[in-house]
């Protein structure tokens, strides 16, 4: 659906665009990692664009209207591809849970956003179930979704996927509003529990633009581009999946990630670019042939995490390939930067603007400071990319004039700009948002433990591993602390929030307020780190 001045209004019909000029060239390959030259399902835009008609018209008689909520809980496999952009051109709103959440974790979302829907496959149908008990017992006068399963064994109460897909497709009645929400994705940006993103059709429009105007391209309408990073992650849903169908390029959706047998894949299906998290380039290392494996590749983008100047240049050394780093956040939908944008990167940076965004840095009064100085600061991003706030109210979200305060903080040269800190207590493992206090929760539970604090740590693995410093109560035994938390945190948490390793201590570094300075238990661990300590 386009406004009055012909432009989309709905992330949607970039779809019907691309079924409209290349209807029969291969949109989506399906694959899996146990057999990477066989794919088991392919898809063109024309097949897409009728399957996502048929999945928003069974919604609206499923009694789905604009603006209600459906969960989403599928791995990467083409029903989480129709299912989206179903939800979005029935003008409802989408979540997308990760699949390894514990029940505890998904019973919050229902709870908070209250969808009406649940779609889920037998991978995932267990969790669902057994969150929906939670949110019974925990929040009873929430509202319960129903499920919608697209594989396994119906429960009473459940319908089949195909009892969504109605036949034939109508059209949905166009409501030519951008700032409609599309999407709610959980996130808390820096601290506290995690809190509904509200990202509208504008801003996923936008960064998909942002990132189809970028210099060189991204990605080309010639490309395959590698679909391992998962789709319920804002780097997976807009910066892959929204800006593959924009510029009609070919996604391979890989159903986990392998190091070797995602590799398998790349050459089976000519994959030329390849999205990807940190954590794949520590596991690349063992490979003997990396750079025969990945001969065709054209580009290497890296986002979602840090990742260090040192992996870098190792991985550039080994295979030829430059790897070309950005910087995002799920409340910008998700790419502010990168150094495809950059003049001239500077090593360790994660790139220039995106067009169409703007960064500044502040002080801690707010003072804008200059960009040419060498002063860190908090990084402020402006742009149409921006969500509308958090759910429900909108909160926190841009100020009057479009400014937007990441919580990073970093110092800009020649426009590159450099993140050097986090103003909040967020740890991102493996490219996924942890919340301290979440996970203190959880530890404060166990009988015996009178203090916590959880901090992040370097992890060559996944980017950071949270780390839990715990005072037990007089007379527990530190071994038996350290395995209560262990086990407790196993069953309550999913499995990159897990603390790596529990410091049992006598005393935690406290301010006179009583605060845990984390700061001085961060510098113990870099002290340690570099051997320092024994």
């Amino acid at each position: 659906m386009a406004g009055p001045d012909g432009t989309l209004t709905n992330l949607a019909d970039l779809l019907a665009v691309a079924a409209q000029e290349a209807p029969d060239d291969v949109a989506l390959l399906e694959v899996a990692t146990a057999t990477p030259s066989e794919p088991v399902r392919a898809i063109t835009w024309a097949q897409l664009e009728s399957e996502v008609g048929r999945v928003a018209t069974g919604l609206g008689t499923a009694g789905v209207v604009a603006g209600y909520r459906v969960l989403v809980l599928l791995g990467n496999r083409p029903e989480f591809v129709t299912t989206y952009l179903g939800v979005l051109r029935a003008q409802a709103v989408a979540v997308p849970v990760n699949p390894r959440a514990t029940p505890v974790e998904v019973a919050r979302v229902l709870a908070d956003c209250t969808p009406r829907l649940a779609v889920a496959e037998a991978a995932t149908a267990p969790l669902l179930r057994a969150a929906i008990a939670e949110l019974e017992r925990d929040y009873p006068d929430a509202v319960r979704p129903r499920i919608v399963l697209v594989d396994g064994a119906l429960e009473p109460g459940e319908r089949a996927y195909e009892q969504l897909r109605a036949d034939p497709a109508r059209v949905v009645p166009a409501i030519a509003d951008p700032e409609r929400t599309a999407a709610l994705l959980y996130t808390s940006g820096t601290t506290g529990r995690p809190r509904g993103a509200m990202l509208s059709h504008r801003a996923l429009l936008a960064n998909v633009e942002q990132l189809a105007s970028a210099e060189p391209p991204m990605i080309r309408s010639d490309d395959v581009v590698l679909g391992v990073l998962p789709l319920f992650h804002v780097y997976g849903l807009n910066a892959v999946l929204g800006t593959v169908i924009r510029l009609r390029a070919r996604l391979v959706l890989v159903d986990r990630f392998d190091p070797v047998g995602t590799l398998d894949v790349v050459a089976a299906h000519g994959c030329t670019v390849l999205p990807l998290a940190p954590p794949v380039f520590a596991q690349w290392r063992e490979v003997p042939d990396l750079a025969a494996r990945l001969d065709g590749v054209r580009l290497v983008l890296s986002g979602s995490a840090p990742l260090s100047a040192e992996v870098v240049a190792e991985f550039t050394g080994r295979t030829g390939l430059a790897v070309h780093q950005g910087y995002g956040l799920t409340e910008a939908s998700p790419v502010v930067t990168s150094t495809l944008c950059s003049a001239d990167p500077v090593p360790g940076s994660v790139g220039a603007a995106l067009p169409g965004i703007e960064v500044r840095l502040v002080d801690d009064t707010g003072r804008v400071l200059d960009p040419r100085g060498e002063e860190a600061g908090e990084v402020q991003v402006r742009g149409a990319n921006l969500f509308s706030g958090y759910w429900p109210t909108g909160a926190d979200g841009p100020d009057a004039e479009g400014w937007w305060g990441t919580g990073d903080v970093g110092f800009l040269d020649d426009g590159d700009l450099t993140l050097v800190d986090r103003l909040g207590e967020l740890i991102i493992v493996s490219g996924f948002n942890v919340y301290p206090a979440e996970v203190e929760d959880v530890v404060r539970e166990v009988p015996g433990v009178a203090e916590v604090a959880v901090i992040g740590v370097p992890d060559e693995q996944t980017g950071e591993a949270v780390v839990a410093y715990v005072r037990p109560l007089a007379g527990n035994a530190p071994y038996a602390v350290e395995s209560a938390v262990l086990a407790r945190c196993a069953i309550r948490l999913a499995r990159f929030k897990r603390p790596t390793r529990v410091e049992v201590v006598d005393e935690l570094p406290l301010t006179v307020t009583g605060k845990v300075q984390r700061g001085r238990l961060r510098a113990y661990e870099r002290r340690r780190a570099t051997g320092l300590l024994e």
